[in-house]
């Protein structure tokens, strides 16, 4: 490839001066350390390019070498239980050569092009094949099938094909012959940009809902499956926290959490983390589904737009294969501040907060590759994004929060009152919607029980009547409530303590089935009716609360086994009895 001098260095933006061959989104390999970059402007006179790495001892001068294709990362077996960079580096072979600073211009493979696969072809010679079919399989992972897929753009008549075998990812197996005569030859590994969305046959309408566990969002706020989410929060509200939940325990089949700009003792924590857990689903370590991608704070800071889309690409491979895969993104603010610096280097006209003007097309076509689909392997599979912003100062009018609510239909809104106060997740269930409840209706009426949403209408209603009542006792005090409202008070407190509120260190509040969900929305919505016919009869407000019986319905999250629900079926009848003895 023809090699360009560089001309200027303005931090990660370098400018190579004269009329060049470089194209838009080219990948170019910059300086004598060849550190990465990507094309982003082109004038007569000069061409501006954004690099990925620190360009600390960079000079004017150093060669500037194009690749002629664009930004892109390596698909094949070996990227599960493998942690990366924002651009694919492999950060545990960096550090076996390398030590533990990250080195600058090394050229690492993303996959152990050394490794033997044991692969079982399902193709043959003669057969015709179409772009994303899946030509072979192997096991990536005790917990994982990897599907070949044929890449995209290639389809045609079949002129060799590797008999079953041990094969690294750079061996051919297929030789393709398409109909304009060009041979193609296929591997376990192929390329693809990162900034495209890979094509898929047709989006499908969202039904399911992707379970988390979490009772405040499969109850109130569910998530579909395919579907987009934020999470909003300040400092210390539980973003990072409520992120690991949903990757341990999220019914997803593949996990991709992707750390963009966070701290990097929060990264470390998560590493640690994800290397010990075992999957509740699987009963294998949760690494063997999961997909790591850290780029602290310290990183470049370029590389933290690169990390969002390279999350987003490995989970769209996987989804081509059949598998539901949920990204997690912590947080687009970080994703976003990069945007703001790298444009402010480029002397572009700012826009709200001094972010760029395209800030809402970019968080855009991020949220828009999330979806349910039918892929062109004809299976079905899904990518749900849930991405974490950090406003600062807990001002939920700043330009990202916006921009995300208008791209994302579930709303997670985190309060530091609810942190602060130890309420976790510290969902805010006031300032919370989900736009997915009508979809998901159906399947919770077939799936979980035929009167799920009638229950959680009921269990919204009361947190909402709470929420107008607060306002009174801030005036009055809550000793000069009516009784009725007394136990509405109290009613919205047993669901807030003992069904919103979870014990992630509990090993049976940590996350429940919906089975459970259901059960407990039922006890509390039979003690709340009870009180109203005692209230009928007379009964003080005062004896019931004295009684204990709210006490003891919040206890019933930590005291009833997730696989076995009688102690809720002991829990009714003794509510039974004690409202009958008043």
């Amino acid at each position: 490839m023809k090699t360009y001098k560089i001309w200027s260095i303005n931090g990660p933006v370098v400018t190579v001066n004269g009329a060049t061959e470089l194209t838009m989104m080219e990948m170019v390999y910059v300086g004598h350390r060849r550190l990465v970059g990507e094309v982003i402007g082109i004038q007569s006179r000069y061409t501006t390019i954004q690099v990925y790495e620190e360009t600390a001892g960079l000079r004017p001068g150093e060669p500037v070498e194009g690749t002629g294709y664009p930004m892109s990362v390596t698909l094949g077996p070996g990227l599960l239980g493998n942690i990366y960079d924002g651009i694919q580096k492999p950060l545990r072979a960096l550090a076996e050569t390398s030590g533990a600073f990250l080195p600058k211009g090394v050229e690492t493979p993303s996959i152990d092009p050394q490794r033997l696969w044991d692969v079982t072809m399902k193709v043959e010679t003669g057969a015709a094949v179409t772009g994303g079919q899946i030509f072979a399989v192997c096991e990536e992972t005790r917990a994982i099938e990897h599907r070949a897929l044929v890449p995209p753009q290639v389809s045609g008549t079949v002129e060799f094909a590797a008999p079953d075998g041990s094969y690294c990812v750079s061996d051919v197996l297929l030789r393709v012959r398409d109909a304009s005569g060009a041979l193609h030859e296929v591997c376990l590994a192929q390329r693809w940009p990162i900034k495209t969305p890979r094509p898929a046959r047709t989006r499908l309408p969202v039904t399911k809902p992707m379970l988390t566990g979490q009772r405040v969002i499969d109850t109130l706020f569910p998530v579909a499956m395919g579907g987009a989410a934020a999470i909003p929060g300040g400092f210390g509200t539980g973003k990072t926290v409520t992120q690991h939940q949903l990757a341990k325990f999220a019914d997803a089949d593949i996990i991709v959490y992707v750390g963009c700009g966070e701290r990097g003792n929060e990264m470390t924590q998560a590493l640690q983390e994800f290397s010990e857990l075992v999957d509740p689903h699987t009963g294998r370590p949760l690494l063997e589904r999961t997909i790591l991608i850290a780029n602290t704070s310290n990183m470049p800071v370029a590389a933290r737009e690169a990390s969002i889309y390279t999350g987003i690409t490995l989970a769209e491979y996987y989804r081509d294969m059949g598998y539901n895969a949920a990204m997690m993104a912590d947080s687009t603010s970080r994703w976003a501040e990069a945007l703001r610096e790298i444009s402010g280097r480029l002397e572009e006209m700012p826009a709200d907060e001094g972010y760029p003007a395209y800030l809402p097309s970019r968080l855009s076509d991020f949220y828009e590759r999330a979806g349910a689909f039918r892929t062109l392997s004809d299976r079905d599979g899904a990518v749900t994004l849930i991405g974490a912003v950090s406003p600062q100062g807990a001002d939920f009018s700043e330009p990202v929060t916006q921009n995300t609510k208008r791209f994302t239909r579930c709303f997670w809104a985190l309060d530091k009152n609810l942190a602060y106060a130890r309420h976790y997740p510290a969902i805010n269930w006031n300032d919370s919607y989900s736009e997915y409840v009508p979809e998901l209706t159906e399947w919770y009426t077939e799936h979980a029980a035929p009167d799920f949403m009638e229950n959680r209408t009921r269990i919204a209603a009361i947190l909402a009547e709470e929420a107008k009542l607060a306002e009174i006792v801030k005036l009055v005090g809550a000793e000069l409530l009516p009784d009725d409202q007394k136990i509405t008070m109290e009613a919205a407190r047993v669901i807030r303590v003992g069904f919103l509120q979870q014990n992630a260190l509990d090993p049976v509040d940590t996350s429940t089935p919906l089975k459970k969900h259901y059960r407990m929305m039922q006890v509390i919505l039979h003690l709340y009716d009870l009180a109203q016919d005692a209230l009928a009869r007379q009964v003080p407000a005062s004896v019931m609360i004295g009684s204990g019986v709210f006490d003891k319905v919040i206890r019933m999250k930590t005291q009833t086994p997730n696989d076995d629900l009688s102690p809720l079926d002991a829990l009714d009848r003794l509510l039974d009895e004690t409202f009958a003895a008043f």
